[in-house]
């Protein structure tokens, strides 16, 4: 969310400078071309004012035909070639004096003519119509062969007689276009960069109740009911949802809190009634006749099961109720003491239960809900391994988390009863024979949970089932 948002926000900032910059741009290239057309018409109108227009011929007059030689003043006319060499020299302008029918009077540099095509053979016709020329096309920094072509009339009795024409290359001005672009990139390129660290500083302001409020969400979604969102910065509306987050979270807290205390009630207030039924079918039977064994047993051991039913609701309510703090555990000594505590259980069952040489491992994480959760998961493992099996415990240091991982070769589950594994009273229907109360890896991952870590399921290779009980190995917050 954090990229797509910053994404969008970038885009607009490069829309809005781009619409911005390029008008920009455009204006200061036709800035620069106006400044250069201008002084070329104050230079052409002036050299205009120096033509001697004496012993010019009228157009159409017999001196005007191209056959017919022009000799105004000889003098004024070396003067005219002087200066317009001189301009030339200086600004690397061609200047040119013409009569009307394009015969020249003063070129520099001398091989130089009219032109004939384009964009300056237009100015040259407009100032035969007694038209100073305007508006040449826009030179732009990648049109290098363009030249800017000025020519203004002189007129003498309402008729023109001669012309004064420049033509200036665009060289210099397509560097000093470029460079004032090149400024103004340099100012787009520092606008961008404040731009994004602002977007991104906006960004952060934005999503950090978001994030607050996701982490909050996992935790509770994850058992840790004690998570609340800090109702500080970010918009109101955002602010708004961290405060009725926070008021949600409470009435969960309270309506689970309600839930476990009525389990946990109903499980107490039911086992003396129990233990007083169970007293009663024990009188019953001693007084029934013979041949009624079997009914009998089979009523002690449905009771039986109700009791356990009972005790692992009131230890199931315990748990989830609890708010343990962990603590900095030996995790090893605490697995290797768990597994000495069951190996009775697996000789007698003709399991090998082994754990080998474990690495050094510590965690925080509550030991006695840990130890809690290690008992009922091996008890799971030795419950569903067959005679003469093997129930493998190994302890692994990752890199957040220390990993206890209990694999047996049992008839393990399918990849949708690995999704179900853990829910409560759930059992495979394949184990339905099985003793138990289906709540024994509930209890064990409500345990670990409150204590930080996390349980889960996988096949065991190359059958069985893997549990992996994890607990955090640095303290979180």
């Amino acid at each position: 969310m954090r990229t797509r948002l910053l994404g969008i926000l970038l885009a607009l900032i490069a829309c809005v400078l781009a619409a911005l910059g390029v008008p920009l741009a455009a204006s200061m290239a036709s800035t620069e071309q106006i400044s250069v057309v201008v002084d070329r018409m104050d230079d052409v109108a002036r050299f205009a004012q120096e033509l001697p227009t004496q012993g010019l011929p009228e157009r159409g007059a017999a001196g005007s035909s191209p056959g017919v030689p022009t000799s105004p003043e000889t003098s004024q006319l070396s003067a005219l070639r002087a200066e317009a060499t001189r301009y030339e020299e200086l600004y690397g302008v061609r200047t040119g004096f013409f009569l009307a029918d394009g015969r020249p009077l003063a070129v520099a540099p001398a091989d130089w003519k009219l032109p004939t095509t384009g964009a300056g053979a237009q100015a040259v016709q407009e100032a035969r119509d007694g038209r100073r020329s305007r508006n040449p096309p826009r030179v732009w920094p990648w049109t290098p062969d363009r030249t800017l072509v000025i020519a203004s009339p002189v007129v003498r009795d309402g008729d023109v007689v001669a012309l004064v024409v420049t033509e200036s290359p665009t060289g210099p001005l397509r560097a000093r276009i470029l460079h004032r672009w090149l400024w103004l990139g340099a100012g787009e390129a520092v606008a961008m960069i404040a731009a994004v660290l602002l977007a991104v500083r906006l960004t952060e302001w934005v999503l950090r109740p978001v994030r607050t409020l996701d982490r909050a969400t996992h935790d509770i979604a994850t058992g840790r009911m004690n998570a609340r969102v800090a109702a500080v910065g970010g918009p109101p509306e955002l602010r708004r949802l961290a405060t009725s987050f926070n008021e949600m979270a409470d009435h969960v807290v309270i309506a689970l809190d309600q839930q476990r205390a009525f389990v946990a009630d109903a499980s107490h207030q039911l086992r003396n009634p129990l233990a007083a039924l169970m007293l009663r079918v024990e009188l019953l039977g001693l007084e029934l006749p013979e041949g009624h064994e079997i009914e009998l047993s089979q009523v002690r051991e449905e009771g039986s099961r109700l009791a356990r039913v009972l005790d692992d609701l009131l230890g199931l309510a315990t748990a989830e109720g609890g708010r343990p703090q962990p603590e900095a555990v030996d995790l090893t000594a605490l697995v290797l003491a768990r597994v000495d505590a069951w190996h009775p259980v697996a000789d007698q069952r003709g399991i090998r239960l082994g754990c080998g040489t474990p690495p050094p491992a510590r965690a925080w994480t509550d030991p006695i809900g840990f130890g809690s959760a290690l008992d009922a998961v091996l008890d799971n493992a030795l419950k569903f391994s067959p005679p003469g099996g093997r129930v493998a415990v190994t302890v692994q240091l990752r890199r957040e988390e220390v990993a206890v991982t209990v694999a047996d070769d049992g008839p393990g589950l399918t990849e949708e009863e690995l999704a179900r594994a853990g829910d409560r009273f759930w059992r495979s229907p394949r184990h339905q024979n099985v003793d138990g109360s289906g709540l024994g890896l509930s209890i064990a991952r409500t345990l670990l949970l409150a204590g930080g870590g996390s349980l889960d399921f996988a096949a065991a290779q190359p059958n069985g089932l893997a549990v992996t009980l994890s607990a955090p190995r640095e303290q979180r917050r």
